[in-house]
């Protein structure tokens, strides 16, 4: 069909819609029609940007598969030339680092098509962070971010975390990286199934202004992050961001003092595993996700950071 007979079948549909459902029908269906345009009109554009811009014998394809826009676009046209495993594979590639403080690794379990909401990941955890009240938070978020931007057909993720000790069988965390705005939350149930994005469970990502990230390994500094202000340590290999007070006494860690991998308090002298989700002799330090690459760092933050406790 060729765009001048597609644009008016769109407008005698929009017509007879306006008849039948009424003018409030309409013009919501308009505004429908309006922002596809503007997105598909958004892709194009920075196709020929990207094309334009792109250095002498660089692959095309390479080139329009680094924006997400575009990728996005090649995806939901099964035009992308990854399959969804591959770049689910990326995606845990660049978050591994983290997770390592965390849950020690992450592997795929499968990939199930048939659901009818949507294809179902399986992800398994491998070790755990034993005690640590935010850690199953924080692996959620960060796994539901990397995931939904490189693989955003995925409707529902299912991570089943495993122990070492002792053997049990353990939850599955269910990741929804689309909840749609007007669903209710959904509290953990008997099954012990949990609602990434649950009333009052959702997190936001924000970029970290690059002039606060520190430069050199054992550097540390506190930021302001929307309103919160979070300590950055880094060490050789990996950032690292926590909530900036101490669980021993409550007070900032601005002028804390790392010891090879372990940071000490400058007041009440409680030190805490910096690689190891801040793990100390007087609880945790309280983790937030995070996510390095191509420079930029991001940070998630929920509505209110999670409790640090002993």
């Amino acid at each position: 069909m060729a765009g001048q007979d597609t644009g008016e079948r769109i407008a005698a549909l929009l017509d007879e819609l306006g008849e039948k459902a009424g003018p409030e029908v309409r013009d919501t269906a308009d505004e429908l029609v309006r922002c596809v345009v503007e997105f598909y009109g958004e892709g194009l554009a920075r196709t020929v940007r990207l094309l334009r811009a792109a250095p002498g014998g660089a692959d095309p394809i390479e080139v329009l598969t680094a924006d997400e826009l575009v990728s996005d676009l090649l995806i939901l046209h099964d035009l992308h030339p990854e399959d969804t495993l591959t770049r689910v594979g990326r995606a845990l590639d660049k978050v591994r680092p983290y997770l390592g403080s965390h849950a020690g690794d992450v592997e795929v379990a499968g990939l199930d098509t048939e659901p009818a909401e949507g294809p179902t990941l399986r992800l398994r955890l491998r070790g755990s962070c034993d005690g640590c009240p935010s850690s199953t938070q924080t692996v959620r978020w960060t796994i539901e971010e990397a995931v939904s931007r490189l693989a955003p057909e995925i409707a529902l993720i299912e991570v089943e975390g495993v122990a070492e000790e002792p053997p049990q069988e353990q939850p599955l965390l269910q990741i929804l990286p689309h909840r749609p705005d007007d669903a209710p939350g959904v509290p953990p149930g008997d099954d012990g199934r949990v609602s990434v994005n649950g009333e009052g469970d959702a997190a936001h990502w924000h970029t970290v202004a690059r002039q606060t990230l520190p430069v050199h390994d054992r550097d540390t500094g506190v930021t302001d992050v929307a309103g919160h202000a979070l300590l950055l340590v880094r060490l050789p290999g990996n950032l690292y961001a926590y909530r900036d007070q101490c669980p021993g006494c409550g007070g900032s860690l601005h002028e804390a003092l790392l010891e090879a991998e372990s940071l000490r308090c400058a007041r009440c002298a409680a030190t805490f595993d910096v690689r190891r989700a801040g793990r100390g002799e007087r609880g945790h330090l309280e983790p937030v996700p995070l996510l390095e690459e191509d420079g930029s760092v991001r940070v998630a933050l929920p509505g209110e950071l999670l409790g640090a406790g002993p």
